[in-house]
């Protein structure tokens, strides 16, 4: 069940690389920096992923980044996605992230299983909502 919206970010795309476009497939590589709320907490968060193109339609994606506090607290994610494109040429996310911390006030995220909703647009920004996974 989905649980309470434990994170909102806004941010935008730094950088986007082609990893491979081999048989029609295009894997490509995104980095993105973003600010937000997490827990309640002012965090600065930096990730990158990379997105293949399937024979439906959609994309598969796959990230890592880190997440800091204005006080020096940080996390690390791992998190994977399946895409559908918008029809305004932006990309929507729907997936699962995962938390590995040892800073006290996030430590409830250790063991949890976290859902995202992440929108790009065509231009490169971003918005995330993160919601627990109950």
């Amino acid at each position: 069940m989905l649980g309470e919206l434990i994170g909102e970010e806004n941010g935008e795309a730094t950088g986007v690389r082609v990893l491979s476009a081999e048989g029609g497939h295009a894997v490509l590589e995104t980095s993105f920096r973003g600010s937000g709320t997490l827990l309640g907490v002012s965090v600065n968060d930096i990730g990158t992923y990379h997105s293949a193109n399937r024979d439906d339609g959609t994309l598969f994606g796959e990230g890592e980044g880190v997440t800091m506090t204005e006080d020096g607290d940080t996390l690390t994610w791992h998190g994977s996605g399946v895409g559908r494109f918008t029809p305004t040429g932006g990309v929507s996310w729907r997936g699962a992230v995962f938390y590995e911390t040892t800073a006290d006030r996030f430590l409830q995220l250790n063991g949890i299983a976290a859902v995202f909703e992440f929108e790009t647009d065509p231009g490169g920004k971003i918005e995330t909502k993160i919601y627990e996974w109950k």
